[in-house]
């Protein structure tokens, strides 16, 4: 999809969410042959006229100036990340060849920074903006154990093209719509990441869920919030994320996994530990044994007394 198709989209749909009464808009009666507010009605609460508000929609939309984006976002009553990502499909300045060359680069962590991730004593992942698991500790491997089973880790294609997410995410509806509209959103902010681009293209190709949650022109930025699992060792676990950005490491963010105290989720958490490390443990041996080392005691041991 074209730049100004995704302009044009994108306008569209939000109009189509926006009634004349939620904008303050008087009601005349009458059929009306869209869903939502008319170009007109758009253009006369940005304070623009009808035809320069046409040319934003048919995806003119390089050289608006920030007030009337910002014009056009209240009119549209859009939120922060449709904000967002409205004024990201505006910007149409080149990426600088440092920022050509950090995408081309194989994403990966610092050894500090996975040596942090270890310490942690809940589960962490670090992703990018295209949902590659980048990095993770030993829970974080165990909680998504499933889409770490692939050459190439990614939740979307985990959530898209995976049978069994069906089965992992409680609500896979959501998981899906969040996962599309997120993509979308990182979309509009980087148009030159081809991976990112690449991972669209695909799951637009194999995937008709993923085809109709895109077309709905959503975008969504995941910061906190809840999630239910379905681990298929320890069962269903309600969880808590939370997202923060890595300073020095752009595009990349870690994401981490709590689960309240004293809840049936923290007990779920505690034999996923349990099972986690038996199967840490398991690879150990196994590799062990591949290179012709002795394998490990795992009996631990005994202390005389006399």
């Amino acid at each position: 999809m074209s730049r100004k198709d995704e302009v044009r989209e994108f306008l569209i749909s939000r109009r189509a969410h926006v009634t004349p009464e939620q904008a303050g808009l008087p009601d005349y009666g009458g059929e009306r042959r869209v869903p939502g507010l008319r170009r007109e009605e758009v253009a006369m609460l940005a304070g623009v006229s009808v035809d320069y508000y046409t040319q934003l929609e048919r995806g003119k939309i390089r050289g608006a100036s920030e007030s009337v984006l910002n014009a056009v976002a209240r009119a549209l009553q859009l939120n922060d990340v449709e904000r967002e990502y409205l004024f990201d499909l505006a910007r149409s300045a080149p990426a600088t060849p440092a920022e050509r060359g950090r995408r081309r680069a194989k994403p990966s962590v610092r050894p500090s920074v996975q040596r942090v991730l270890d310490h942690l004593a809940v589960p962490a992942l670090v992703l990018n903006a295209q949902q590659d698991l980048i990095a993770a500790n030993l829970m974080g491997r165990a909680l998504f154990a499933q889409h770490f089973e692939a050459d190439q880790p990614n939740l979307a294609r985990f959530v898209f093209l995976d049978p069994r997410a069906r089965d992992f995410y409680a609500d896979w509806p959501l998981a899906r719509s969040m996962t599309a509209a997120m993509l979308r959103l990182e979309a509009g902010r980087d148009p030159l990441n081809k991976d990112l681009t690449a991972l669209i293209g695909e799951l637009s190709t194999r995937s008709p869920q993923f085809r109709t949650d895109w077309a709905e022109q959503d975008v969504h930025e995941h910061r906190t919030g809840q999630k239910v699992y379905r681990h298929p060792e320890v069962g269903e676990i309600d969880v808590t994320f939370d997202v923060f950005e890595m300073p020095g490491e752009p595009g990349l963010s870690i994401c981490t996994f709590s689960v309240e105290e004293g809840s049936p989720s923290a007990d779920r958490f505690a034999l996923l530990a349990s099972w986690a490390a038996t199967r840490e443990f398991g690879g150990r041996q196994r590799a062990n044994a591949a290179h012709g080392a002795e394998p490990a005691d795992s009996t631990p041991p005994t202390t005389e007394t006399h």
